[in-house]
């Protein structure tokens, strides 16, 4: 399958692999599969909340481009989503590549289920508006737990910043390269997590609780992927010491599509919902909860349009600081 322009100009930061003339399956085979996208459906919007922002070592997006890389319980695979007007081609590669393929629309966002927002929604005018104008961004499902455990567990307690280079180290250190003709990484196993040392994650800025909370999922990842839906999901992850409620909410919501999970414990989420469901500049996770109780069903997916919106509660106080247990 030829590579289309924006995927080229990506060879910039992925450089494309040298393989000769040795023809490998993903030359000679792929796996593809059309899909045809709703009207006003925005692929970027939909799609990049997959990635970390700036470079993320398992995927890239260039506009109408999307790739991905992921251990499948096929097989490792890479997904390259390339839009075409209305049209959305998925090509798999690897192992996992029917499995991928198979799944393309629901990481699109394509099975994303409004059913009934509207009508939750129509008695309260700004939440009206902003699903009204969001209403092209739709909610990927990945049906993959433990990478979306892999990102969750990172973010705890942290800033953006600090999360985000932990993830990217450990890709790039912990793992191997993805099938397919861009060079990714595929996210790391979760047999290499369990069985790494500790003090491997300190120059990654992770501290001990957080890398064995990763270690303890890490274990038990394969009963995690087997779960057969959110709610299960969200009872196995909890059960483990050092995942709680928000780091489920942020699993299920990505891994599920789970439109009404709520990342209860969230550093701005109350505030956010606080201030523009009620004009209050602090909220608490109740306060947040009993606002949020009349869009049950969604209550995530309304979190995400007031995110998308940009309507942030007023801000007091420093920033938290970027810190380093490197030295440590």
């Amino acid at each position: 399958m030829a590579l289309t322009g924006s995927a080229v100009r990506a060879i910039g930061l992925f450089r494309l692999r040298a393989v000769g003339n040795r023809r490998t399956k993903w030359q000679s085979e792929p796996v593809t599969r059309t899909l045809t996208a709703p009207e006003r459906y925005q692929f970027g919007a939909s799609v990049r909340s997959l990635l970390v922002p700036r470079h993320d070592p398992c995927g890239v997006f260039t506009g109408d481009d999307f790739w991905l890389a992921a251990r499948t319980p096929d097989g490792p695979a890479t997904l390259h989503l390339a839009r075409r007007g209305r049209e959305l081609v998925a090509t798999g590669y690897g192992a996992g590549e029917q499995w991928i393929v198979d799944r393309a629309d629901a990481i699109a966002g394509l099975r994303d289920d409004l059913t009934g927002f509207a009508d939750l929604v129509a008695g309260h005018a700004l939440i009206k508006r902003l699903a009204r104008t969001f209403e092209g961004i739709r909610m990927p499902s990945t049906g993959l737990v433990f990478r979306s455990v892999l990102r969750a567990v990172l973010e705890q307690k942290v800033t953006g910043k600090e999360a985000h280079r932990a993830y990217r180290m450990i890709c790039q250190n912990l793992s191997e390269p993805a099938p397919g003709p861009l060079e990714l990484m595929l996210p790391p196993d979760p047999a290499v997590i369990a069985a790494t040392p500790y003090w491997v994650f300190h120059p990654y800025g992770m501290e001990q609780r957080r890398t064995q909370a990763l270690q303890r999922a890490a274990v038990v990842a394969a009963r995690l992927e087997g779960c057969a839906h959110s709610a299960e999901a969200t009872k196995r992850l909890m059960a483990l010491p050092g995942i709680g409620v928000w780091t489920a909410a942020e699993v299920v919501r990505v891994a599920y599509g789970d439109a009404d999970a709520v990342s209860v414990g969230d550093f701005h989420i109350p505030n956010t919902v606080a201030w523009a469901l009620a004009g209050e500049a602090r909220g608490t996770d109740e306060r947040m909860l009993e606002l949020l109780e009349p869009f049950r069903g969604h209550r995530g997916r309304v979190c995400d349009l007031l995110a998308h919106g940009g309507l942030g509660a007023p801000k007091f106080g420093p920033r938290m600081p970027i810190r380093s247990f490197a030295r440590f």
